[in-house]
Parts: structure tokens; C-alpha cells; sequence
């Protein structure tokens, strides 16, 4: 008994190792390994394309299309996914669902690029279209060893889809999880804005999602954050800049500009200024160019809230 596995190749089994299997079971209903060469046949199947758990299937299997005078198909068995383990992945191993990775928020183009990549490849190609996919695809660049699912692997991967996103389209898929959060965006900055300047410094539309909750909720910063960044010098540098932001005309290079003529005119370095007032305004020390993150709050949002504390 031999077949050309397209994945394995020459595969050989004796059938003296093969044991005397049931084809119907006493209430006439059939086996498995019956059922599923008479429902291949009778759908045409031409290529019999699963898991490697099944090889020890496919010589009995073989037995009973010669039996039925049937012509074969061909065969391919792909290697199983491991976990990070190094085990056979089961639900132990993270999700249990296809759409526990939405609710995670993973996208469908990035998790179906994954598993696309996960034991086959197109040369050095990491991120790629489903078109691309279906018209690359073919059965010789299957490895032979199982492929490992690395989780932290597909979250670079739906980064990369994260940062070349629509931004209207991703404003949409990031709304329902702030409503999640008990966020509203009405009162807010257009959310298209905010999701532009965030959306290649996070991995998932969760992440997303709360890295701009600053912009939609009232922020007021830890007390350890305030001791250790809003230092004397920094208040009064602070004072004046909101003094200037009164009157600046509300435009990125505007705000730029106010921020280096306060920090022109207090001899100080820009970080010294732009932590200060990134803690001020949403509660963390480090956010996209302060100068864009200005500029999408809005006038009224950042005197309130540089009010506060200076």
C-alpha cells in the first residue's frame, strides 16, 4: 500500500499492518472511514486536502475506493498547528472561537493572513491580500513540520493591517467597543481625527479603543504622575502656554510654534514642556506629536483642563 502524498510525499504502509475495520455498523448506519470515501465520490472531490492526524485513515480508506472501483484522489496532509508549548493547540491555549478574536479585536483580513502564513509560505511575504493569497497559493510551499501560533506574532500582523486601515472605516469599527466602555463620541472630537493618530501605536482595536478614551472622558492624572512631571518650572512654562493657546489660531503648525516660543522663552527643552502637558491632557506621559494631539482636542478641552493645574 503506497501513495504520492502532495505534502509528505512517498508514503508507504504494509497492508498486513493494517487491521479488519467495520464498514456498517449493526443499525446499518455507516463508519467513518466508509462514509467519507462514499460522500467524496459522490461530490466528485479530486483532492483530499486535511490534517496529518488523518494518514493513518487514508491507506484504509485507499483499500475501500479500489474495492468500489473508483479512481483516487489526491491526497495531502497538512501538518497540525502547535501551540507556544509545543503542544497540539487546544482551547488551553487561548481562544476558544473564531470570534473571540473579533471581540478581542483582532481584524478578519489579519487573522485570516495569519493562518494563511501559519505552515505555508510565498517567499519572505508576511502580510498579503486574500487575492494574493488565492492566486499564490499552491500545495508545494506547505512545510512539512507543524507550524507554532504565536500570538504575539499576529498581533505585529494586525498592526501592520491597523496602520494602512481607512480611517473613516476604522472610526467605525473602534465606536461600538468605546460605547462598550461607556464612552460616547458625540461631544467629542471627530473620531476619525483621533483614530488617525493612534492607530500605529496599537496592536488591536482594544488597544485602540483605550488609548483614546482621553479624548471622550474627563482626565485627571495620578498624583504621582503630577509630583513627578508637573514641577514648579513646568506649571509656570504651563501657565504660559495656555495664556498663548488663547489666541493661537487652532492648526497644527500654529500650535507648534506656540509650544516652541514657550519653550524659547523659559529656556527649556521640549520634552520639559510636552510631558507636562501630555499628563495634563490625557493622563500618560507619552502620546503621538503633541502638537497633532492639540490640535484634535480643540481649544475649549485643553484651556479647561491646562486650567486645573495652573
Amino acid at each position: 500500500m503506497a501513495w504520492d502524498d502532495l505534502v509528505k510525499g512517498r508514503i508507504e504502509i504494509a497492508n498486513s499492518e493494517l487491521d479488519d475495520l467495520v464498514l456498517l455498523r449493526a443499525d446499518g448506519v455507516p463508519t467513518y472511514n466508509f462514509g467519507v470515501v462514499v460522500d467524496d465520490l459522490d461530490m466528485g472531490i479530486t483532492h483530499c486536502i486535511r490534517g496529518d492526524d488523518h494518514v493513518n485513515n487514508t491507506p484504509r480508506q485507499i483499500n475501500i475506493y479500489r474495492a468500489l472501483g473508483a479512481s483516487l484522489p489526491d491526497f495531502a496532509h497538512v501538518p497540525m498547528i502547535l501551540g507556544s508549548d509545543g503542544e497540539r493547540l487546544s482551547k488551553r491555549h487561548g481562544a476558544v472561537s473564531v470570534m473571540q478574536y473579533t471581540e478581542d479585536g483582532y481584524l478578519p483580513e489579519a487573522l485570516l493572513n495569519y493562518l494563511a502564513r501559519l505552515g505555508w509560505s510565498h517567499g519572505n511575504d508576511e502580510v498579503f491580500s486574500l487575492e494574493q493569497f488565492v492566486d499564490w497559493f499552491d500545495l508545494d510551499h506547505i512545510s512539512r513540520s507543524p507550524a507554532q501560533f504565536n500570538t504575539e506574532k499576529l498581533a505585529w500582523l494586525n498592526q501592520q493591517y491597523l496602520k494602512v486601515r481607512d480611517d473613516r472605516l476604522l472610526a467605525e469599527e473602534v465606536a461600538p467597543r468605546l460605547s462598550s466602555r461607556g464612552l460616547g463620541t458625540a461631544a467629542g472630537p471627530s473620531l476619525e481625527k483621533v483614530v488617525a493618530l493612534y492607530k500605529d501605536r496599537v496592536a488591536t482595536l482594544n488597544e485602540l479603543a483605550d488609548a483614546i478614551k482621553p479624548f471622550y472622558v474627563e482626565v485627571y492624572p495620578g498624583a504621582e504622575l503630577l509630583t513627578q512631571h508637573l514641577t514648579d518650572a513646568a506649571r509656570v512654562a504651563l501657565g504660559e502656554l495656555r495664556s498663548r493657546l488663547e489666541t493661537t489660531v487652532w492648526e497644527k503648525a500654529q500650535l507648534n510654534q506656540a509650544l516652541k516660543d514657550v519653550v524659547a522663552a523659559r529656556g527649556l527643552k521640549l520634552p520639559q514642556l510636552a510631558i507636562p502637558l501630555r499628563v495634563v491632557l490625557t493622563g500618560q506621559p507619552q502620546t503621538p506629536s503633541i502638537d497633532a494631539v492639540l490640535e484634535a482636542f480643540g481649544r475649549d478641552v485643553v484651556l479647561a483642563r491646562l486650567g486645573r493645574h495652573v
